[in-house]
């Protein structure tokens, strides 16, 4: 529960709120005063950060629908083989253990966000090295049908690969976290501005003002940037691989 509430508190978070206090205090020392209207601001700030967050979150639902179809057409291709009579039990264990090595390469992979896919390449071959080399055992209804599905299967790998690899536009990204940390030299000067009575509490307001606001973007933020890893497992709403093991 605890991991839940401070996942959107790291480095940045602390560099965040320390550029706040002393974009407040830079205000309140040399008394520079403005109005800006902050229509302008959540146009800046808050559109782009919002619309990378539901893109990251698409991404992540899109790589769950890919991962349960890449395990599905496992699951097929080992059901058919162990249904067909023909085949010696020595080849369904062979097939078994391909199938399962396959998975696990693929969930490391992701996990270990390579940009290269020859791991892969290589143990998806074995499936066509073992049709090949078992093709008297093999009638052809159950070639046809390891290689349906196999295809179905290539075709979640590269998806989740292209998932891994491209992601929300970086540009986007760069340019949300720049204005984040700028905010507050702009919110500060407008919100002393605004706040012109109640001299006594003045400052703590400001103060409060500004770092919460500061908090609260830095934070939606750093959800933002976990959605956009969501195979590595830093973040609580990071893909549970585990679950999409072919052994589990």
């Amino acid at each position: 529960m605890i991991k839940l509430y401070l996942s959107a508190i790291n480095f940045r978070t602390l560099i965040a709120l320390g550029l706040a206090a002393l974009a407040t205090w830079l205000t309140l020392r040399f008394e520079i005063y403005f109005h800006v209207d902050l229509t302008m601001l959540s146009i800046a700030i808050i559109f782009p950060l919002v619309f990378a967050i539901r893109m990251s979150f698409r991404r992540r639902e899109k790589a769950l629908e890919h991962l349960s179809d890449f395990r599905s057409g496992l699951k097929t291709i080992n059901d058919f083989a162990y249904c067909d009579q023909d085949l010696p039990d020595a080849q369904k264990e062979e097939l078994h253990n391909i199938l399962a090595e396959i998975s696990d390469t693929l969930i490391e992979h992701l996990r270990s966000n390579k940009e290269t896919i020859s791991d892969l390449d290589q143990v998806m071959n074995k499936i066509n090295q073992f049709v090949i080399q078992n093709s008297d055992y093999l009638k052809n209804k159950l070639r046809d049908r390891i290689f349906r599905f196999m295809n179905d299967c290539n075709e979640g790998l590269e998806n989740l690969h292209a998932i891994n690899t491209h992601r929300t536009p970086i540009s986007l990204n760069a340019y949300c976290r720049v204005f984040v940390f700028l905010f507050p030299f702009v919110y500060a000067p407008s919100i002393a501005h605004d706040l012109d009575y109640y001299q006594a509490l003045r400052p703590t307001v400001i103060y409060g003002v500004v770092l919460l606001t500061e908090f609260i973007l830095i934070a939606l933020y750093n959800i933002q940037y976990h959605l956009e890893f969501p195979f590595d497992n830093k973040g609580v709403d990071d893909i549970k691989l585990e679950s999409f093991r072919f052994k589990r």
